[in-house]
């Protein structure tokens, strides 16, 4: 890897099950009461203080710890650990009195009242003094408590509004002075001629969004870049305090992994720094037990957060809600596979007042237990029976897929963002059982034999140096449409397409042509985006918005789009130094995608660890300790490579194997068969 990651271990071998709680939304009559309930349900983490800035510092620098000591405390006496969160938002009314620069102004210029959470401007000088005053205060005061954990560093960090303010445009000015340097370089990386629209100063820079009108996609692209650098910057500002106070204290966090706007930042700058040694986010794969697409894109998310990090994970939130009898104990072993160590539902009260009063928890309103506070019971203790068992696991990927942030910016106009083809292949490698990191092209040393770029719409000269090594060098690139479409600042290449990369791939990319359209020439033999594709001896049909127009050069077809009113490369292969560079001319559909995984994953000898029926997750979590989990509804025969005990349920299995039930996990231990007698 290309970065040093603090390996400091807090019980490594433990897996954490544990509640968000909110002590300042309750009675502290209640406290014990629920304590109490924790500690018999075996939970052994809790998070606590998340956006309770003011119940720390109700009045500008009038700091109040003493009731929160005794939480601290009462956890401690029950051996619970805590995730102590830096509440550094929501801020406090009375900042926001008394600096008003830190409110979120809308792009009309009014003023916005902090209705709801996170409508702060985290780049303002003001707010970022008083947050890190705040940090600075709470970490010492708690630093050497013996119920400390770690330090979770905000929540949710990304989201909210953008602010437009004055002071805003100013700060964007200078971030623009500093990239470009000149006025010159700035309207050639805007297309400033382009509308009459050329900067004459930085002065007459303005923000790229008015109202409901959006600017040229070049501006909106630096504007998103300027907005999750300030993001970064306080972040690891606030990490930095943790740094100097509590140097042997973990830090955590609880990040987005979701992509919408006012959700999202370039997370990758800290992941791949280390400083947050435990990377965390929020586990919500829905409330069903029998559809396993909201899980597939929370197993996702840790990937996305993590990227190549090695220490354990994170959920430090964990879905109650509204969640499927068996659901959250499904989730919890499906994300074991993932490297997570931790299981902290949220949340562990059911609300009585505020904008997630109606949102259920562990406990209900009147403070009785309820089903879900027993399956988390459940995964608790069956936690405590497996944690030494090999967890937390570690990845052994083969097989990295590349997502970058500025591609899932310039992705947006186009028909399929870049998150959803990373899902699709995300989704093709999972249910092969292999391990996989999501990767930052630029910042990885690639240390893959299979890398897939899925849609990665921009592309920059260092990461097209990176992947072209790394097929030189002996790996296989696969790459499908809409990548490298556009360059550093989000224009089109004017050079050959696949932007930096038309050599490896051994092909050059002219226009791209919409299959709804060719299919009214055949006849309604094929009807809206519908392609029949050709695949040597194999036939299939696949549906895209788009195809790209291939013209090989020095790489071969390997499959063709057919019946329309020409034969359409669909898939080409390149040689290229010592590796393999693949391009698949349609956004990144299953079909396709399984077909050329297979191919390459044969071709290199990756194995899963285990062999096991569709629908089933495995991972040897050490020499003799193998998890198994069932994402579907029927019974699985499960075959093991050898003589064995369920860790879980405490019981031997045949020779022969097991049968795992619908939705059910288990922990298997290989037994070795006793050494023949000697006489």
């Amino acid at each position: 890897m290309t970065y040093q990651v603090e390996r400091g271990e807090c019980s490594p071998a433990k897996l954490y099950v544990g509640a968000n709680y909110h002590p300042h939304d309750s009675d502290p009559r209640q406290w014990e009461r629920d304590i109490r309930l924790m500690k018999e349900a075996g939970l052994t983490v809790v998070r606590l203080g998340h956006l309770a800035w003011d119940s720390f510092e109700p009045t500008d620098g009038q700091f109040e710890f003493t009731w929160f000591d005794q939480v601290m405390d009462l956890m401690h006496d029950a051996g619970i650990e805590v995730i102590l969160d830096i509440a550094v938002r929501p801020a406090p009314i009375w900042l926001h009195r008394k600096c008003p620069s830190i409110s979120i102004t809308d792009s009309s210029g009014n003023r916005l009242y902090p209705n709801t959470r996170y409508m702060v401007d985290v780049g303002d000088p003001a707010f970022r003094e008083h947050a890190l005053r705040f940090a600075d205060t709470l970490t010492r005061h708690y630093a050497n408590h013996p119920a400390l954990l770690a330090f979770g560093v905000d929540n949710e960090p990304g989201d909210g509004p953008y602010s437009y303010s004055e002071t805003v445009r100013s700060r964007f000015a200078s971030w623009l002075r500093g990239r470009y340097s000149t006025v010159e370089k700035l309207n050639h990386a805007w297309a400033g001629q382009r509308w009459s629209r050329r900067i004459g100063d930085f002065e007459e820079v303005g923000l790229p969004v008015s109202g409901k009108v959006e600017g040229a996609p070049e501006r909106l692209l630096d504007f998103r870049r300027f907005v999750s650098s300030e993001i970064n910057e306080f972040l690891l500002s606030v990490v930095s305090r943790v740094e100097e106070n509590a140097p042997a204290v973990h830090r955590t966090g609880n990040s987005w992994y979701y992509t919408e706007a006012g959700r999202y930042f370039d997370y990758a700058e800290i992941a791949y720094s280390g400083r947050m040694n435990r990377d965390g986010m929020g586990f919500y794969p829905g409330p069903s037990l029998v559809d396993n697409k909201g899980l597939h894109e929370a197993l996702l998310g840790i990937a996305r957060i993590r990227f190549e990090a090695d220490t354990p994970f994170w959920c430090t939130e964990f879905t109650t809600m509204t969640a499927a009898p068996g659901s959250v104990r499904k989730s919890a072993y499906a994300s074991l596979i993932m490297g997570n160590q931790m299981v902290c539902g949220w949340t562990w009260q059911s609300m009585h007042g505020g904008e997630e009063q109606y949102l259920q928890g562990m406990v209900d309103w009147d403070g009785v237990p309820n089903r879900k506070y027993d399956e988390y019971r459940q995964l608790a203790e069956e936690f405590a029976r497996i944690q030494d068992c090999g967890f937390p696991y570690r990845s052994r990927a083969e097989i990295g897929l590349a997502f970058s942030f500025p591609s899932q910016l310039a992705s947006a106009s186009l028909p399929e963002k870049h998150d959803v083809q990373l899902q699709t292949c995300f989704d093709a490698v999972l249910e092969r059982n292999l391990d996989q990191r999501v990767v930052d092209v630029s910042r990885s040393s690639l240390e893959y034999q299979i890398l897939v770029l899925p849609g990665v719409a921009l592309m920059d000269e260092e990461s097209a140096a990176r992947i072209r090594r790394f097929v030189a060098d002996g790996g296989t690139a696969v790459m499908t449409s809409y990548s490298a479409f556009v360059n550093v600042t989000g224009q089109v290449f004017d050079t050959t397409r696949p932007g930096h990369l038309d050599d490896v791939f051994g092909i050059r990319l002219g226009s791209y042509q919409e299959p709804h359209v060719l299919n009214e020439l055949t006849g309604g033999k094929l009807r809206g985006e519908e392609l029949d594709i050709v695949y040597g001896d194999r036939r299939l049909r696949v549906e895209a918005p788009r195809i790209d127009e291939i013209h090989p050069r020095t790489a071969r077809v390997a499959a063709s789009a057919v019946g329309l009113d020409r034969d359409y490369p669909v898939v080409t292969v390149n040689s290229y130094g010592k590796g393999r560079a693949i391009y698949v001319g349609t956004p990144a559909r299953r079909a396709l995608i399984d077909i050329v995984l297979e191919s390459e994953i044969d071709l290199r000898g990756i194995r899963p660890d285990l062999m096991v029926p569709q629908g089933v997750l495995a991972r040897a979590i050490d020499a003799s300790h193998l998890l198994y989990v069932n994402l579907d509804g029927e019974s699985k025969a499960i075959t093991t490579p050898g003589p064995s005990r369920s860790v879980l349920h405490d019981h031997a299995h045949g020779e022969d194997g097991f049968t795992l039930a619908p939705f059910d996990s288990d922990l298997i231990e290989l037994v070795q068969p006793a050494a023949p007698a000697t006489s």
